[in-house]
């Protein structure tokens, strides 16, 4: 995150790369994953429910989103407190001529929303935490192997 934001805020066109945030998100997610299949074969003998697979992943998911927002919080408190102004003079100068008022008047219902802690953790969960649940569902999908008790006949 720390990387993505210094290569948006330093680039005079505001450009970070998408596709390299979303696939480094995933790719720390795939431990969801490892996670779950490690609990489920070492401690549960080899089976494990879609709804417990689900509920560890994101449990995982949700204290891997958390670390996300605290060093959010963190760096943009007190390394990039500007953000918001630098990302706003940038959607205003790319934006439509047109758009220009309607446009900045939402960036600053933004940043005026941006000024409250609470709306800055909640947009930050909102950015990483749905990625980290995608991913716990998926695992806990191809995870799932239940216990079939024999029958003595």
């Amino acid at each position: 995150m720390i990387v993505m934001v210094n290569m948006m805020y330093s680039d005079t066109h505001f450009k970070g790369n998408d596709v390299v945030g979303y696939a480094a998100m995933i790719i720390l997610f795939s431990l969801i994953f490892f996670g779950v299949k490690n609990h489920r074969d070492k401690q549960l003998g080899g089976y494990i429910s879609f709804g417990k697979a689900f509920k560890m992943g994101s449990l995982i998911a949700l204290v891997g989103a958390t670390l996300y927002v605290v060093v959010w919080l963190f760096y943009y408190y007190l390394f990039v407190p500007d953000f918001i102004d630098v990302y706003t003079d940038y959607v205003l100068t790319t934006c439509a001529p047109e758009d220009i008022e309607t446009k900045t008047a939402q960036m600053a219902d933004f940043k005026e929303m941006y000024k409250n802690p609470l709306f800055v953790i909640l947009i930050t969960y909102s950015e990483v935490l749905p990625v980290g649940l995608v991913v716990a569902l998926v695992s806990a999908l191809l995870l799932k192997r239940k216990q079939f008790e024999k029958s003595l006949s």
